[in-house]
C-alpha cells in the first residue's frame, strides 16, 4: 500500500491542501495521511533556547512557530474527508492529543498513525488504541524496548498494527537510511507487517525496501519542491507520484508479492 503524506505542504492554503489530496488519489495513492494538531497540542509558546531548533532544515525556528506554519487547521478536515470519499479513497491522520482523537472519531476515521515522536506517549497511544482501529506505528526515534512498550499498550485493545521503519531526519540522506533495519524489525516483530516511512528525495530506499518484503510505503508529497515551507525539501513532487506507484507495482509483480488490496 502506498500512503501520500500531506504534512505541512499546504503552506496554510486550504486550496493547496485539498488539491494535494485530490491529486494524490488521482495519481495512484492508496491512502492519504494528514496531521491533526495545533501548536498547543505539542509545545509551549516559549522563545528560549530549549524551544529553538539547533540544526537541519528547520534550524533557528522556535517550535511554536514551526508548528504554527505546519499545522492543518481542524476546520479543513471535514472537506478533506469529502475529497477522499469523492475519490473512493481513504484518508486518515496522526493525532497529537486526546482532543485530536475525539475530533477524528467524529469524522469516522478508519485508522490511525502514531508519529515517531509520540511513540513514548503511552497515554495517547492507549487512548488511540481504545478506539480499536488499525494503527500504523512509526519507529523513527525509538529503541526496540520503546517499540515493544508501545505495542504492548496497543495490544490491550487491538492487534492490528503495522510498524514503519523510519529515519527522523528531513530529508534523509541515502547513507543514513539504514534499510537493513527492516530485516531486524521483521525478525523481532514476527506477528506484524513492516513498512517504510521514506524521507529521502528519491525512490531508491522505497525500491530497496520493497525487495525486503515491506507491505506499506509512506512518502511525503508536494506541489512544488521550491516552495518555502517546513517539508517541501523532503517531499516527492506530485508529478512523480504516478511513476513511483507504477515502479513499485511492477517490482511487486516481479517479486511475486501479493498485490495491493
Amino acid at each position: 500500500l502506498l500512503i501520500a503524506e500531506i504534512s505541512g505542504n499546504h503552506n496554510q492554503s486550504k486550496t493547496k491542501f485539498l488539491k494535494l489530496i485530490d491529486s494524490a488519489f488521482k495519481n495512484g495513492a492508496d491512502l492519504v495521511k494528514i496531521q491533526t494538531y495545533e501548536p498547543k497540542d505539542i509545545t509551549l509558546n516559549k522563545k528560549s533556547e530549549d524551544f529553538k531548533i539547533k540544526d537541519g532544515i528547520w534550524k533557528n525556528n522556535y517550535l511554536w512557530d514551526l508548528y504554527k506554519k505546519a499545522h492543518t487547521p481542524f476546520k479543513w478536515h471535514k472537506e478533506a474527508f469529502k475529497v477522499a470519499k469523492k475519490n473512493k479513497g481513504i484518508i486518515f491522520s496522526s493525532p497529537f492529543s486526546f482532543r485530536g482523537v475525539d475530533f477524528l472519531e467524529k469524522l469516522n476515521v478508519k485508522l490511525y498513525k502514531i508519529a515517531s515522536f509520540e511513540i513514548t506517549d503511552l497515554k495517547l497511544i492507549k487512548y488511540i488504541a481504545s478506539k480499536k482501529k488499525p494503527i500504523i506505528l512509526s519507529t523513527g526515534i525509538a529503541s526496540i524496548k520503546e517499540i515493544k512498550s508501545a505495542i504492548q499498550t496497543i495490544n490491550k485493545y487491538n492487534k492490528k498494527i503495522i510498524l514503519l521503519h523510519c529515519v527522523s531526519n528531513y530529508p534523509t540522506a541515502l547513507k543514513d537510511t539504514n534499510i537493513s533495519k527492516i530485516n531486524s524489525l521483521k525478525k523481532i516483530f514476527k506477528n506484524y507487517h513492516i513498512g517504510l516511512s521514506d524521507h529521502t528525495m528519491g525512490f531508491e530506499s522505497s525500491i530497496a525496501s520493497t525487495a525486503l518484503g515491506i507491505r506499506i510505503i509512506e512518502k511525503h508529497i508536494t506541489l512544488n519542491n521550491s516552495m518555502h515551507g517546513p517539508d517541501h525539501q523532503s517531499s516527492m513532487h506530485i508529478k512523480h507520484l504516478k511513476k513511483f506507484v507504477t515502479t513499485i507495482d511492477d517490482l511487486v509483480k516481479s517479486l511475486h508479492i501479493k498485490q495491493r488490496t
